[in-house]
């Protein structure tokens, strides 16, 4: 059965309502849509009308949203994410299918991007847009039909496939410990440590594993493995890195082995898709072709 009309209203208004919740202000809404404040103000005055429920709390010159209000824009997001989602892909690919994948930056270019050549053999028919994320998201609102996540695995209202686990190393420049080389893990709290934004419980998992119980591991932070390498590199302190990363470094000298040897990682790197595409064309045969590429015994592209 269709919808009445009145349940159906512009994407311009409904766009206007999103960025005023997501920004805050008429002002702010209107600079991102390209429009002037009182457009946007009218784009939302007949949303309400056409709803007939009131959607907007004014304090002086300020308008804000009412609790059902906000409520109802995060729900027009989503679907605004899917239209433009479905709109993408329609536009890019309309016969094969295009599959939107957000990948880890180091693990997505060491691991899965010298793998995609024999994907694009296999499956020419499909397009593989790849994005870099650095943390898990909301797949309502971000235009990604998956994603290679590493951490438990907990992403809630998605389904799953383990690609593999990972071994970490504790390593510096050589001069961070030239004056006093550690004797034992526990030695590694004297100097300074450098931590992943991403994986905050790291050096407490490593320490761990050393039979070390550290209740609290303080150090600098650093949002990516490409800095934080470099911050190893130039003497600023013990990072912990994946084996596969280290391996170059270590072999010229640029880096050396702090205290112990590769310790296996809490957690893994899995392929993350929302529930409600398990069935997408696309992502299926990505999926398929995926699940032949994982061996836990295979190195990691170096």
């Amino acid at each position: 059965m269709a919808l009445p009309r009145r349940f159906l209203p512009s994407i311009a208004s409904l766009r206007a309502l999103e960025a005023l919740e997501r920004l805050g202000s008429a002002t702010a809404a209107a600079e991102a849509l390209s429009l002037t404040q009182s457009a946007v103000s009218r784009q939302i005055q007949a949303l309400e009308e056409q709803l007939g429920v009131p959607l907007v709390v004014k304090s002086g010159r300020r308008m804000g949203l009412t609790p059902d209000a906000v409520q109802y824009a995060a729900e027009i997001r989503a679907a605004l994410g899917q239209i433009a989602q479905a709109s993408m892909k329609l536009a890019v690919n309309p016969s094969g299918g295009a599959l939107s994948l957000a990948i880890l930056p180091t693990f997505g270019m060491r691991w899965l991007v010298p793998r995609l050549p024999d994907f694009a053999r296999l499956h020419p028919e499909v397009t593989l847009n790849l994005s870099t994320r650095i943390k898990p998201f909301n797949f309502d609102v971000e235009p990604f039909d998956a994603a290679i996540h590493f951490g438990a695995n907990d992403w809630p209202g998605t389904a799953s496939m383990r690609l593999r686990g990972e071994a970490v190393i504790a390593v510096c420049a050589p001069e961070v410990i030239a004056a006093k080389r550690p004797a034992n893990a526990r030695d590694l709290l004297e100097l300074p440590l450098l931590h992943i934004e991403t994986r905050p419980d790291a050096w407490r998992a490593w320490f761990a594993a050393q039979g070390v119980q550290a209740a609290r591991v303080p150090g600098t932070i650093y949002d990516q493995f490409s800095t934080i390498t470099q911050a190893a590199l130039h003497g600023l302190g013990v990072a912990l890195l994946p084996e596969y990363l280290a391996h170059a470094d270590l072999d010229s000298g640029r880096l050396v082995v702090a205290w112990g040897g590769p310790t296996a990682s809490p957690g893994g790197y899995y392929l993350i898709w929302p529930e409600t595409k398990g069935e997408d064309g696309a992502l299926a045969k990505f999926r398929d072709w995926l699940s032949g590429q994982i061996n836990e015994e295979d190195l990691l592209p170096r």
